[in-house]
């Protein structure tokens, strides 16, 4: 698979999972390794551009994510997981292990509320996870956790997840990378976007594109 951004290497921080999430992200801050979301893929038909970044790390168990934004518009309709929370104000990771067709989405609104599957394709194979597997995905979100109509103005807002590799169908030992993208989009909010960390060369908007993919190579334990 040809990788279309630098590999971004995730370090190991053992103690995240006795932290509040709140601290993990603070955490994931100052010691995470950082990427920008920041390819406008289709600027004619989408030139907006907010600004976006993510921070990562990792332990034996969760992977751990905190994303950052700072932009016009804030939209959290949706409130219950599994509603699609890219209409609202959104960020999303996509990534596959090596050696798998398929692949999973992880998307977020800025409340926390979460979309989840697996799938082949934009269209093929999709399966979405249960509500049980879904409680273990925990989450920070600045922005409170009660929905809201889109306002209006400039808002910074983050977000901090922690994803068990459990989920991923990801046993004791870890696989030394993934395959991964990061996306900023916000479908129905009066400046739609759709920005990424690594490029995607499709006409149209279109995140399902794990040949698109970059890579995180997961640093052992020190």
């Amino acid at each position: 698979m040809e990788t279309k951004v630098k590999p971004i290497h995730v370090p190991y921080l053992e103690d995240l999972d006795r932290k509040t999430m709140y601290e993990v992200c603070q955490n994931l801050e100052n010691k995470g390794a950082r990427g920008a979301i920041d390819q406008v893929n289709w600027p004619k038909l989408f030139p907006y551009a907010p600004i976006a970044s993510f921070s990562l790390a990792h332990n034996d168990t969760c992977l751990y994510i905190r994303f950052h934004v700072n932009g016009n518009c804030l939209r959290a309709v949706h409130s219950h997981d599994q509603e699609p929370v890219c209409e609202d104000s959104c960020v999303e990771f996509f990534c596959q292990i090596p050696g798998q067709q398929h692949y999973w989405n992880f998307e977020f609104n800025c409340i926390g509320t979460c979309r989840v599957a697996h799938r082949i394709s934009r269209n093929e194979g999709k399966v979405l996870i249960s509500e049980d597997e879904l409680k273990h995905i925990k989450r920070y979100a600045s922005a409170g956790k009660r929905p809201f109509c889109e306002m209006i103005g400039t808002f910074e807002w983050e977000i901090a997840v922690e994803i068990p590799f459990s989920i991923m169908g990801i046993g004791v030992k870890l696989p030394e990378k993934l395959y991964a993208n990061f996306y900023k989009c916000a479908d129905l909010t009066e400046e739609p976007h759709y920005l990424s960390w690594s490029p995607i060369d499709s006409p149209e908007p279109d995140f399902h594109r794990p040949d698109c993919f970059g890579e995180l190579i997961l640093d052992p334990k020190a």
